[in-house]
């Protein structure tokens, strides 16, 4: 519990640092500092009925999945997954419904088949997150990026004389 309160100690310091973009979006950077300052302790694996509700790349050895759009997980996967950050689509491979950690793969894919066989990747480990907290830290956070925006093209548009 004390290394989660120095992570969402460090979150907006790692904003700041990598906040100066022109977009209110966040970076890729800054939303694996997001999820992982809202991912709880590791756990050994999660059921995946009916399928994923979606997935979101977070560089090239993580990724959230969604299996509702109220329940997701960070996956940290062994080493660099070559593709995942340009791939359409994955797969995960499961146990009777359950994916694991240390046993379990993500897969990703190119739209239209591969035109060499995908790379599986191995999860290394699963987190759950905490979707609600989550959410709103990072509406608060394109918030601010709006405002700064804002104010920033409003104080290089209004020096004429």
């Amino acid at each position: 519990m004390d290394m989660r309160k120095m992570r969402l100690l460090a979150l907006p310091l790692l904003l700041a640092l990598g906040g100066c973009g022109t977009g209110t979006g966040l970076t890729t950077t800054e939303k694996y500092a997001l999820y992982q300052a809202n991912a709880g302790a590791p756990v050994q694996s999660f059921s995946l009925f009916g399928g994923l509700d979606g997935w979101t790349p977070l560089g090239d050895s993580a990724l959230a999945v969604w299996t509702r759009p109220s329940q997701g997980y960070l996956l940290t996967l062994q080493g660099p997954c070559q593709d995942l950050e340009f791939a359409m689509s994955i797969a995960l491979t499961s146990q009777m419904s359950q994916v694991y950690s240390r046993f379990d793969k993500v897969i990703p894919l190119e739209l239209g088949g591969p035109t060499m066989p995908p790379i599986p990747c191995w999860i290394k480990e699963i987190r759950p997150l905490d979707v609600k907290t989550m959410r709103a830290q990072e509406q608060e956070l394109r918030a601010i990026r709006a405002q700064e925006r804002e104010a920033t093209s409003g104080t290089n548009s209004g020096s004429g004389g």
